[in-house]
């Protein structure tokens, strides 16, 4: 992706992260020759430096990595048929593969997470991509604002606080419709996925299903859930 492409306002945009990140476009393949381009931070290993996330959740930048759940989430919202003006919404949406999958198929999709510069990135990606149904929204789990509910919300790794557990709950209540799913993937070994669940299901029926992303160092295996609101 030549960043000269890019429209005015994308092209400051990326000049202006390049000078506080190295940066990179980086294309992702999925299902219906859908094609991303997304902008990521090119010295991970300097930024990250050596920090484990499965270790230490609470200083592990999450947004700067394009995940292995991200990528199985971000194809199979690729591959669904959507209902004429569905809209889908993003939660942590990190380098926001997955809303965009799902704006490519159509979507109207919000992008959100909870700091600005994370939101910069991804319009960059949008413009990038070619996408112009996509908005983006700070969004803090702790004080939600008022919104208007999705057909769809997913996220992919944003379970990793048990103390986030309950605010997300709330976020979910109030961000998706009563007829609505929520898609969410995870690393099969995150710990703190189990109790999310068991308290989800008061609210949500809720269904699992494994994936193996094959790689040629390791196949990592991503379980995504399904949850919907149980009627009342």
């Amino acid at each position: 992706m030549d960043p000269k492409r890019l429209p005015k306002a994308e092209q400051a945009l990326y000049h202006r992260l390049n000078k506080e990140y190295t940066t990179t476009f980086e294309p992702l393949r999925l299902k219906n020759d859908l094609c991303l381009n997304l902008l990521k931070v090119a010295d991970l290993e300097k930024l990250l430096d050596g920090q484990d996330p499965l270790k230490d959740v609470s200083k592990f930048p999450f947004w700067v990595k394009l995940w292995e759940s991200a990528i199985v989430l971000a194809d199979f919202l690729a591959n669904q048929d959507y209902k004429p003006g569905c809209t889908v919404l993003e939660l942590g949406a990190g380098l926001g593969a997955c809303g965009m999958a799902a704006a490519a198929r159509g979507c109207d999709t919000v992008l959100s997470d909870y700091q600005e510069h994370i939101l910069d990135f991804q319009r960059v990606s949008a413009a990038a991509s070619g996408l112009h149904n996509v908005s983006f929204e700070l969004l803090d789990w702790l004080n939600p604002p008022e919104m208007k509910p999705f057909d769809v919300v997913v996220g992919a790794e944003i379970i990793f606080n048990e103390q986030f557990n309950e605010p997300l709950l709330n976020v979910l209540r109030k961000s998706v419709k009563p007829d609505g799913v929520i898609y969410l993937t995870h690393d099969i070994k995150r710990k703190s996925l189990p109790e999310f669940l068991k308290l989800a299901e008061k609210e949500y029926e809720i269904s699992a299903s494994k994936r193996r992303l094959r790689s040629l160092e390791e196949d990592k295996y991503v379980l995504m859930n399904r949850l919907i609101p149980r009627k009342s």
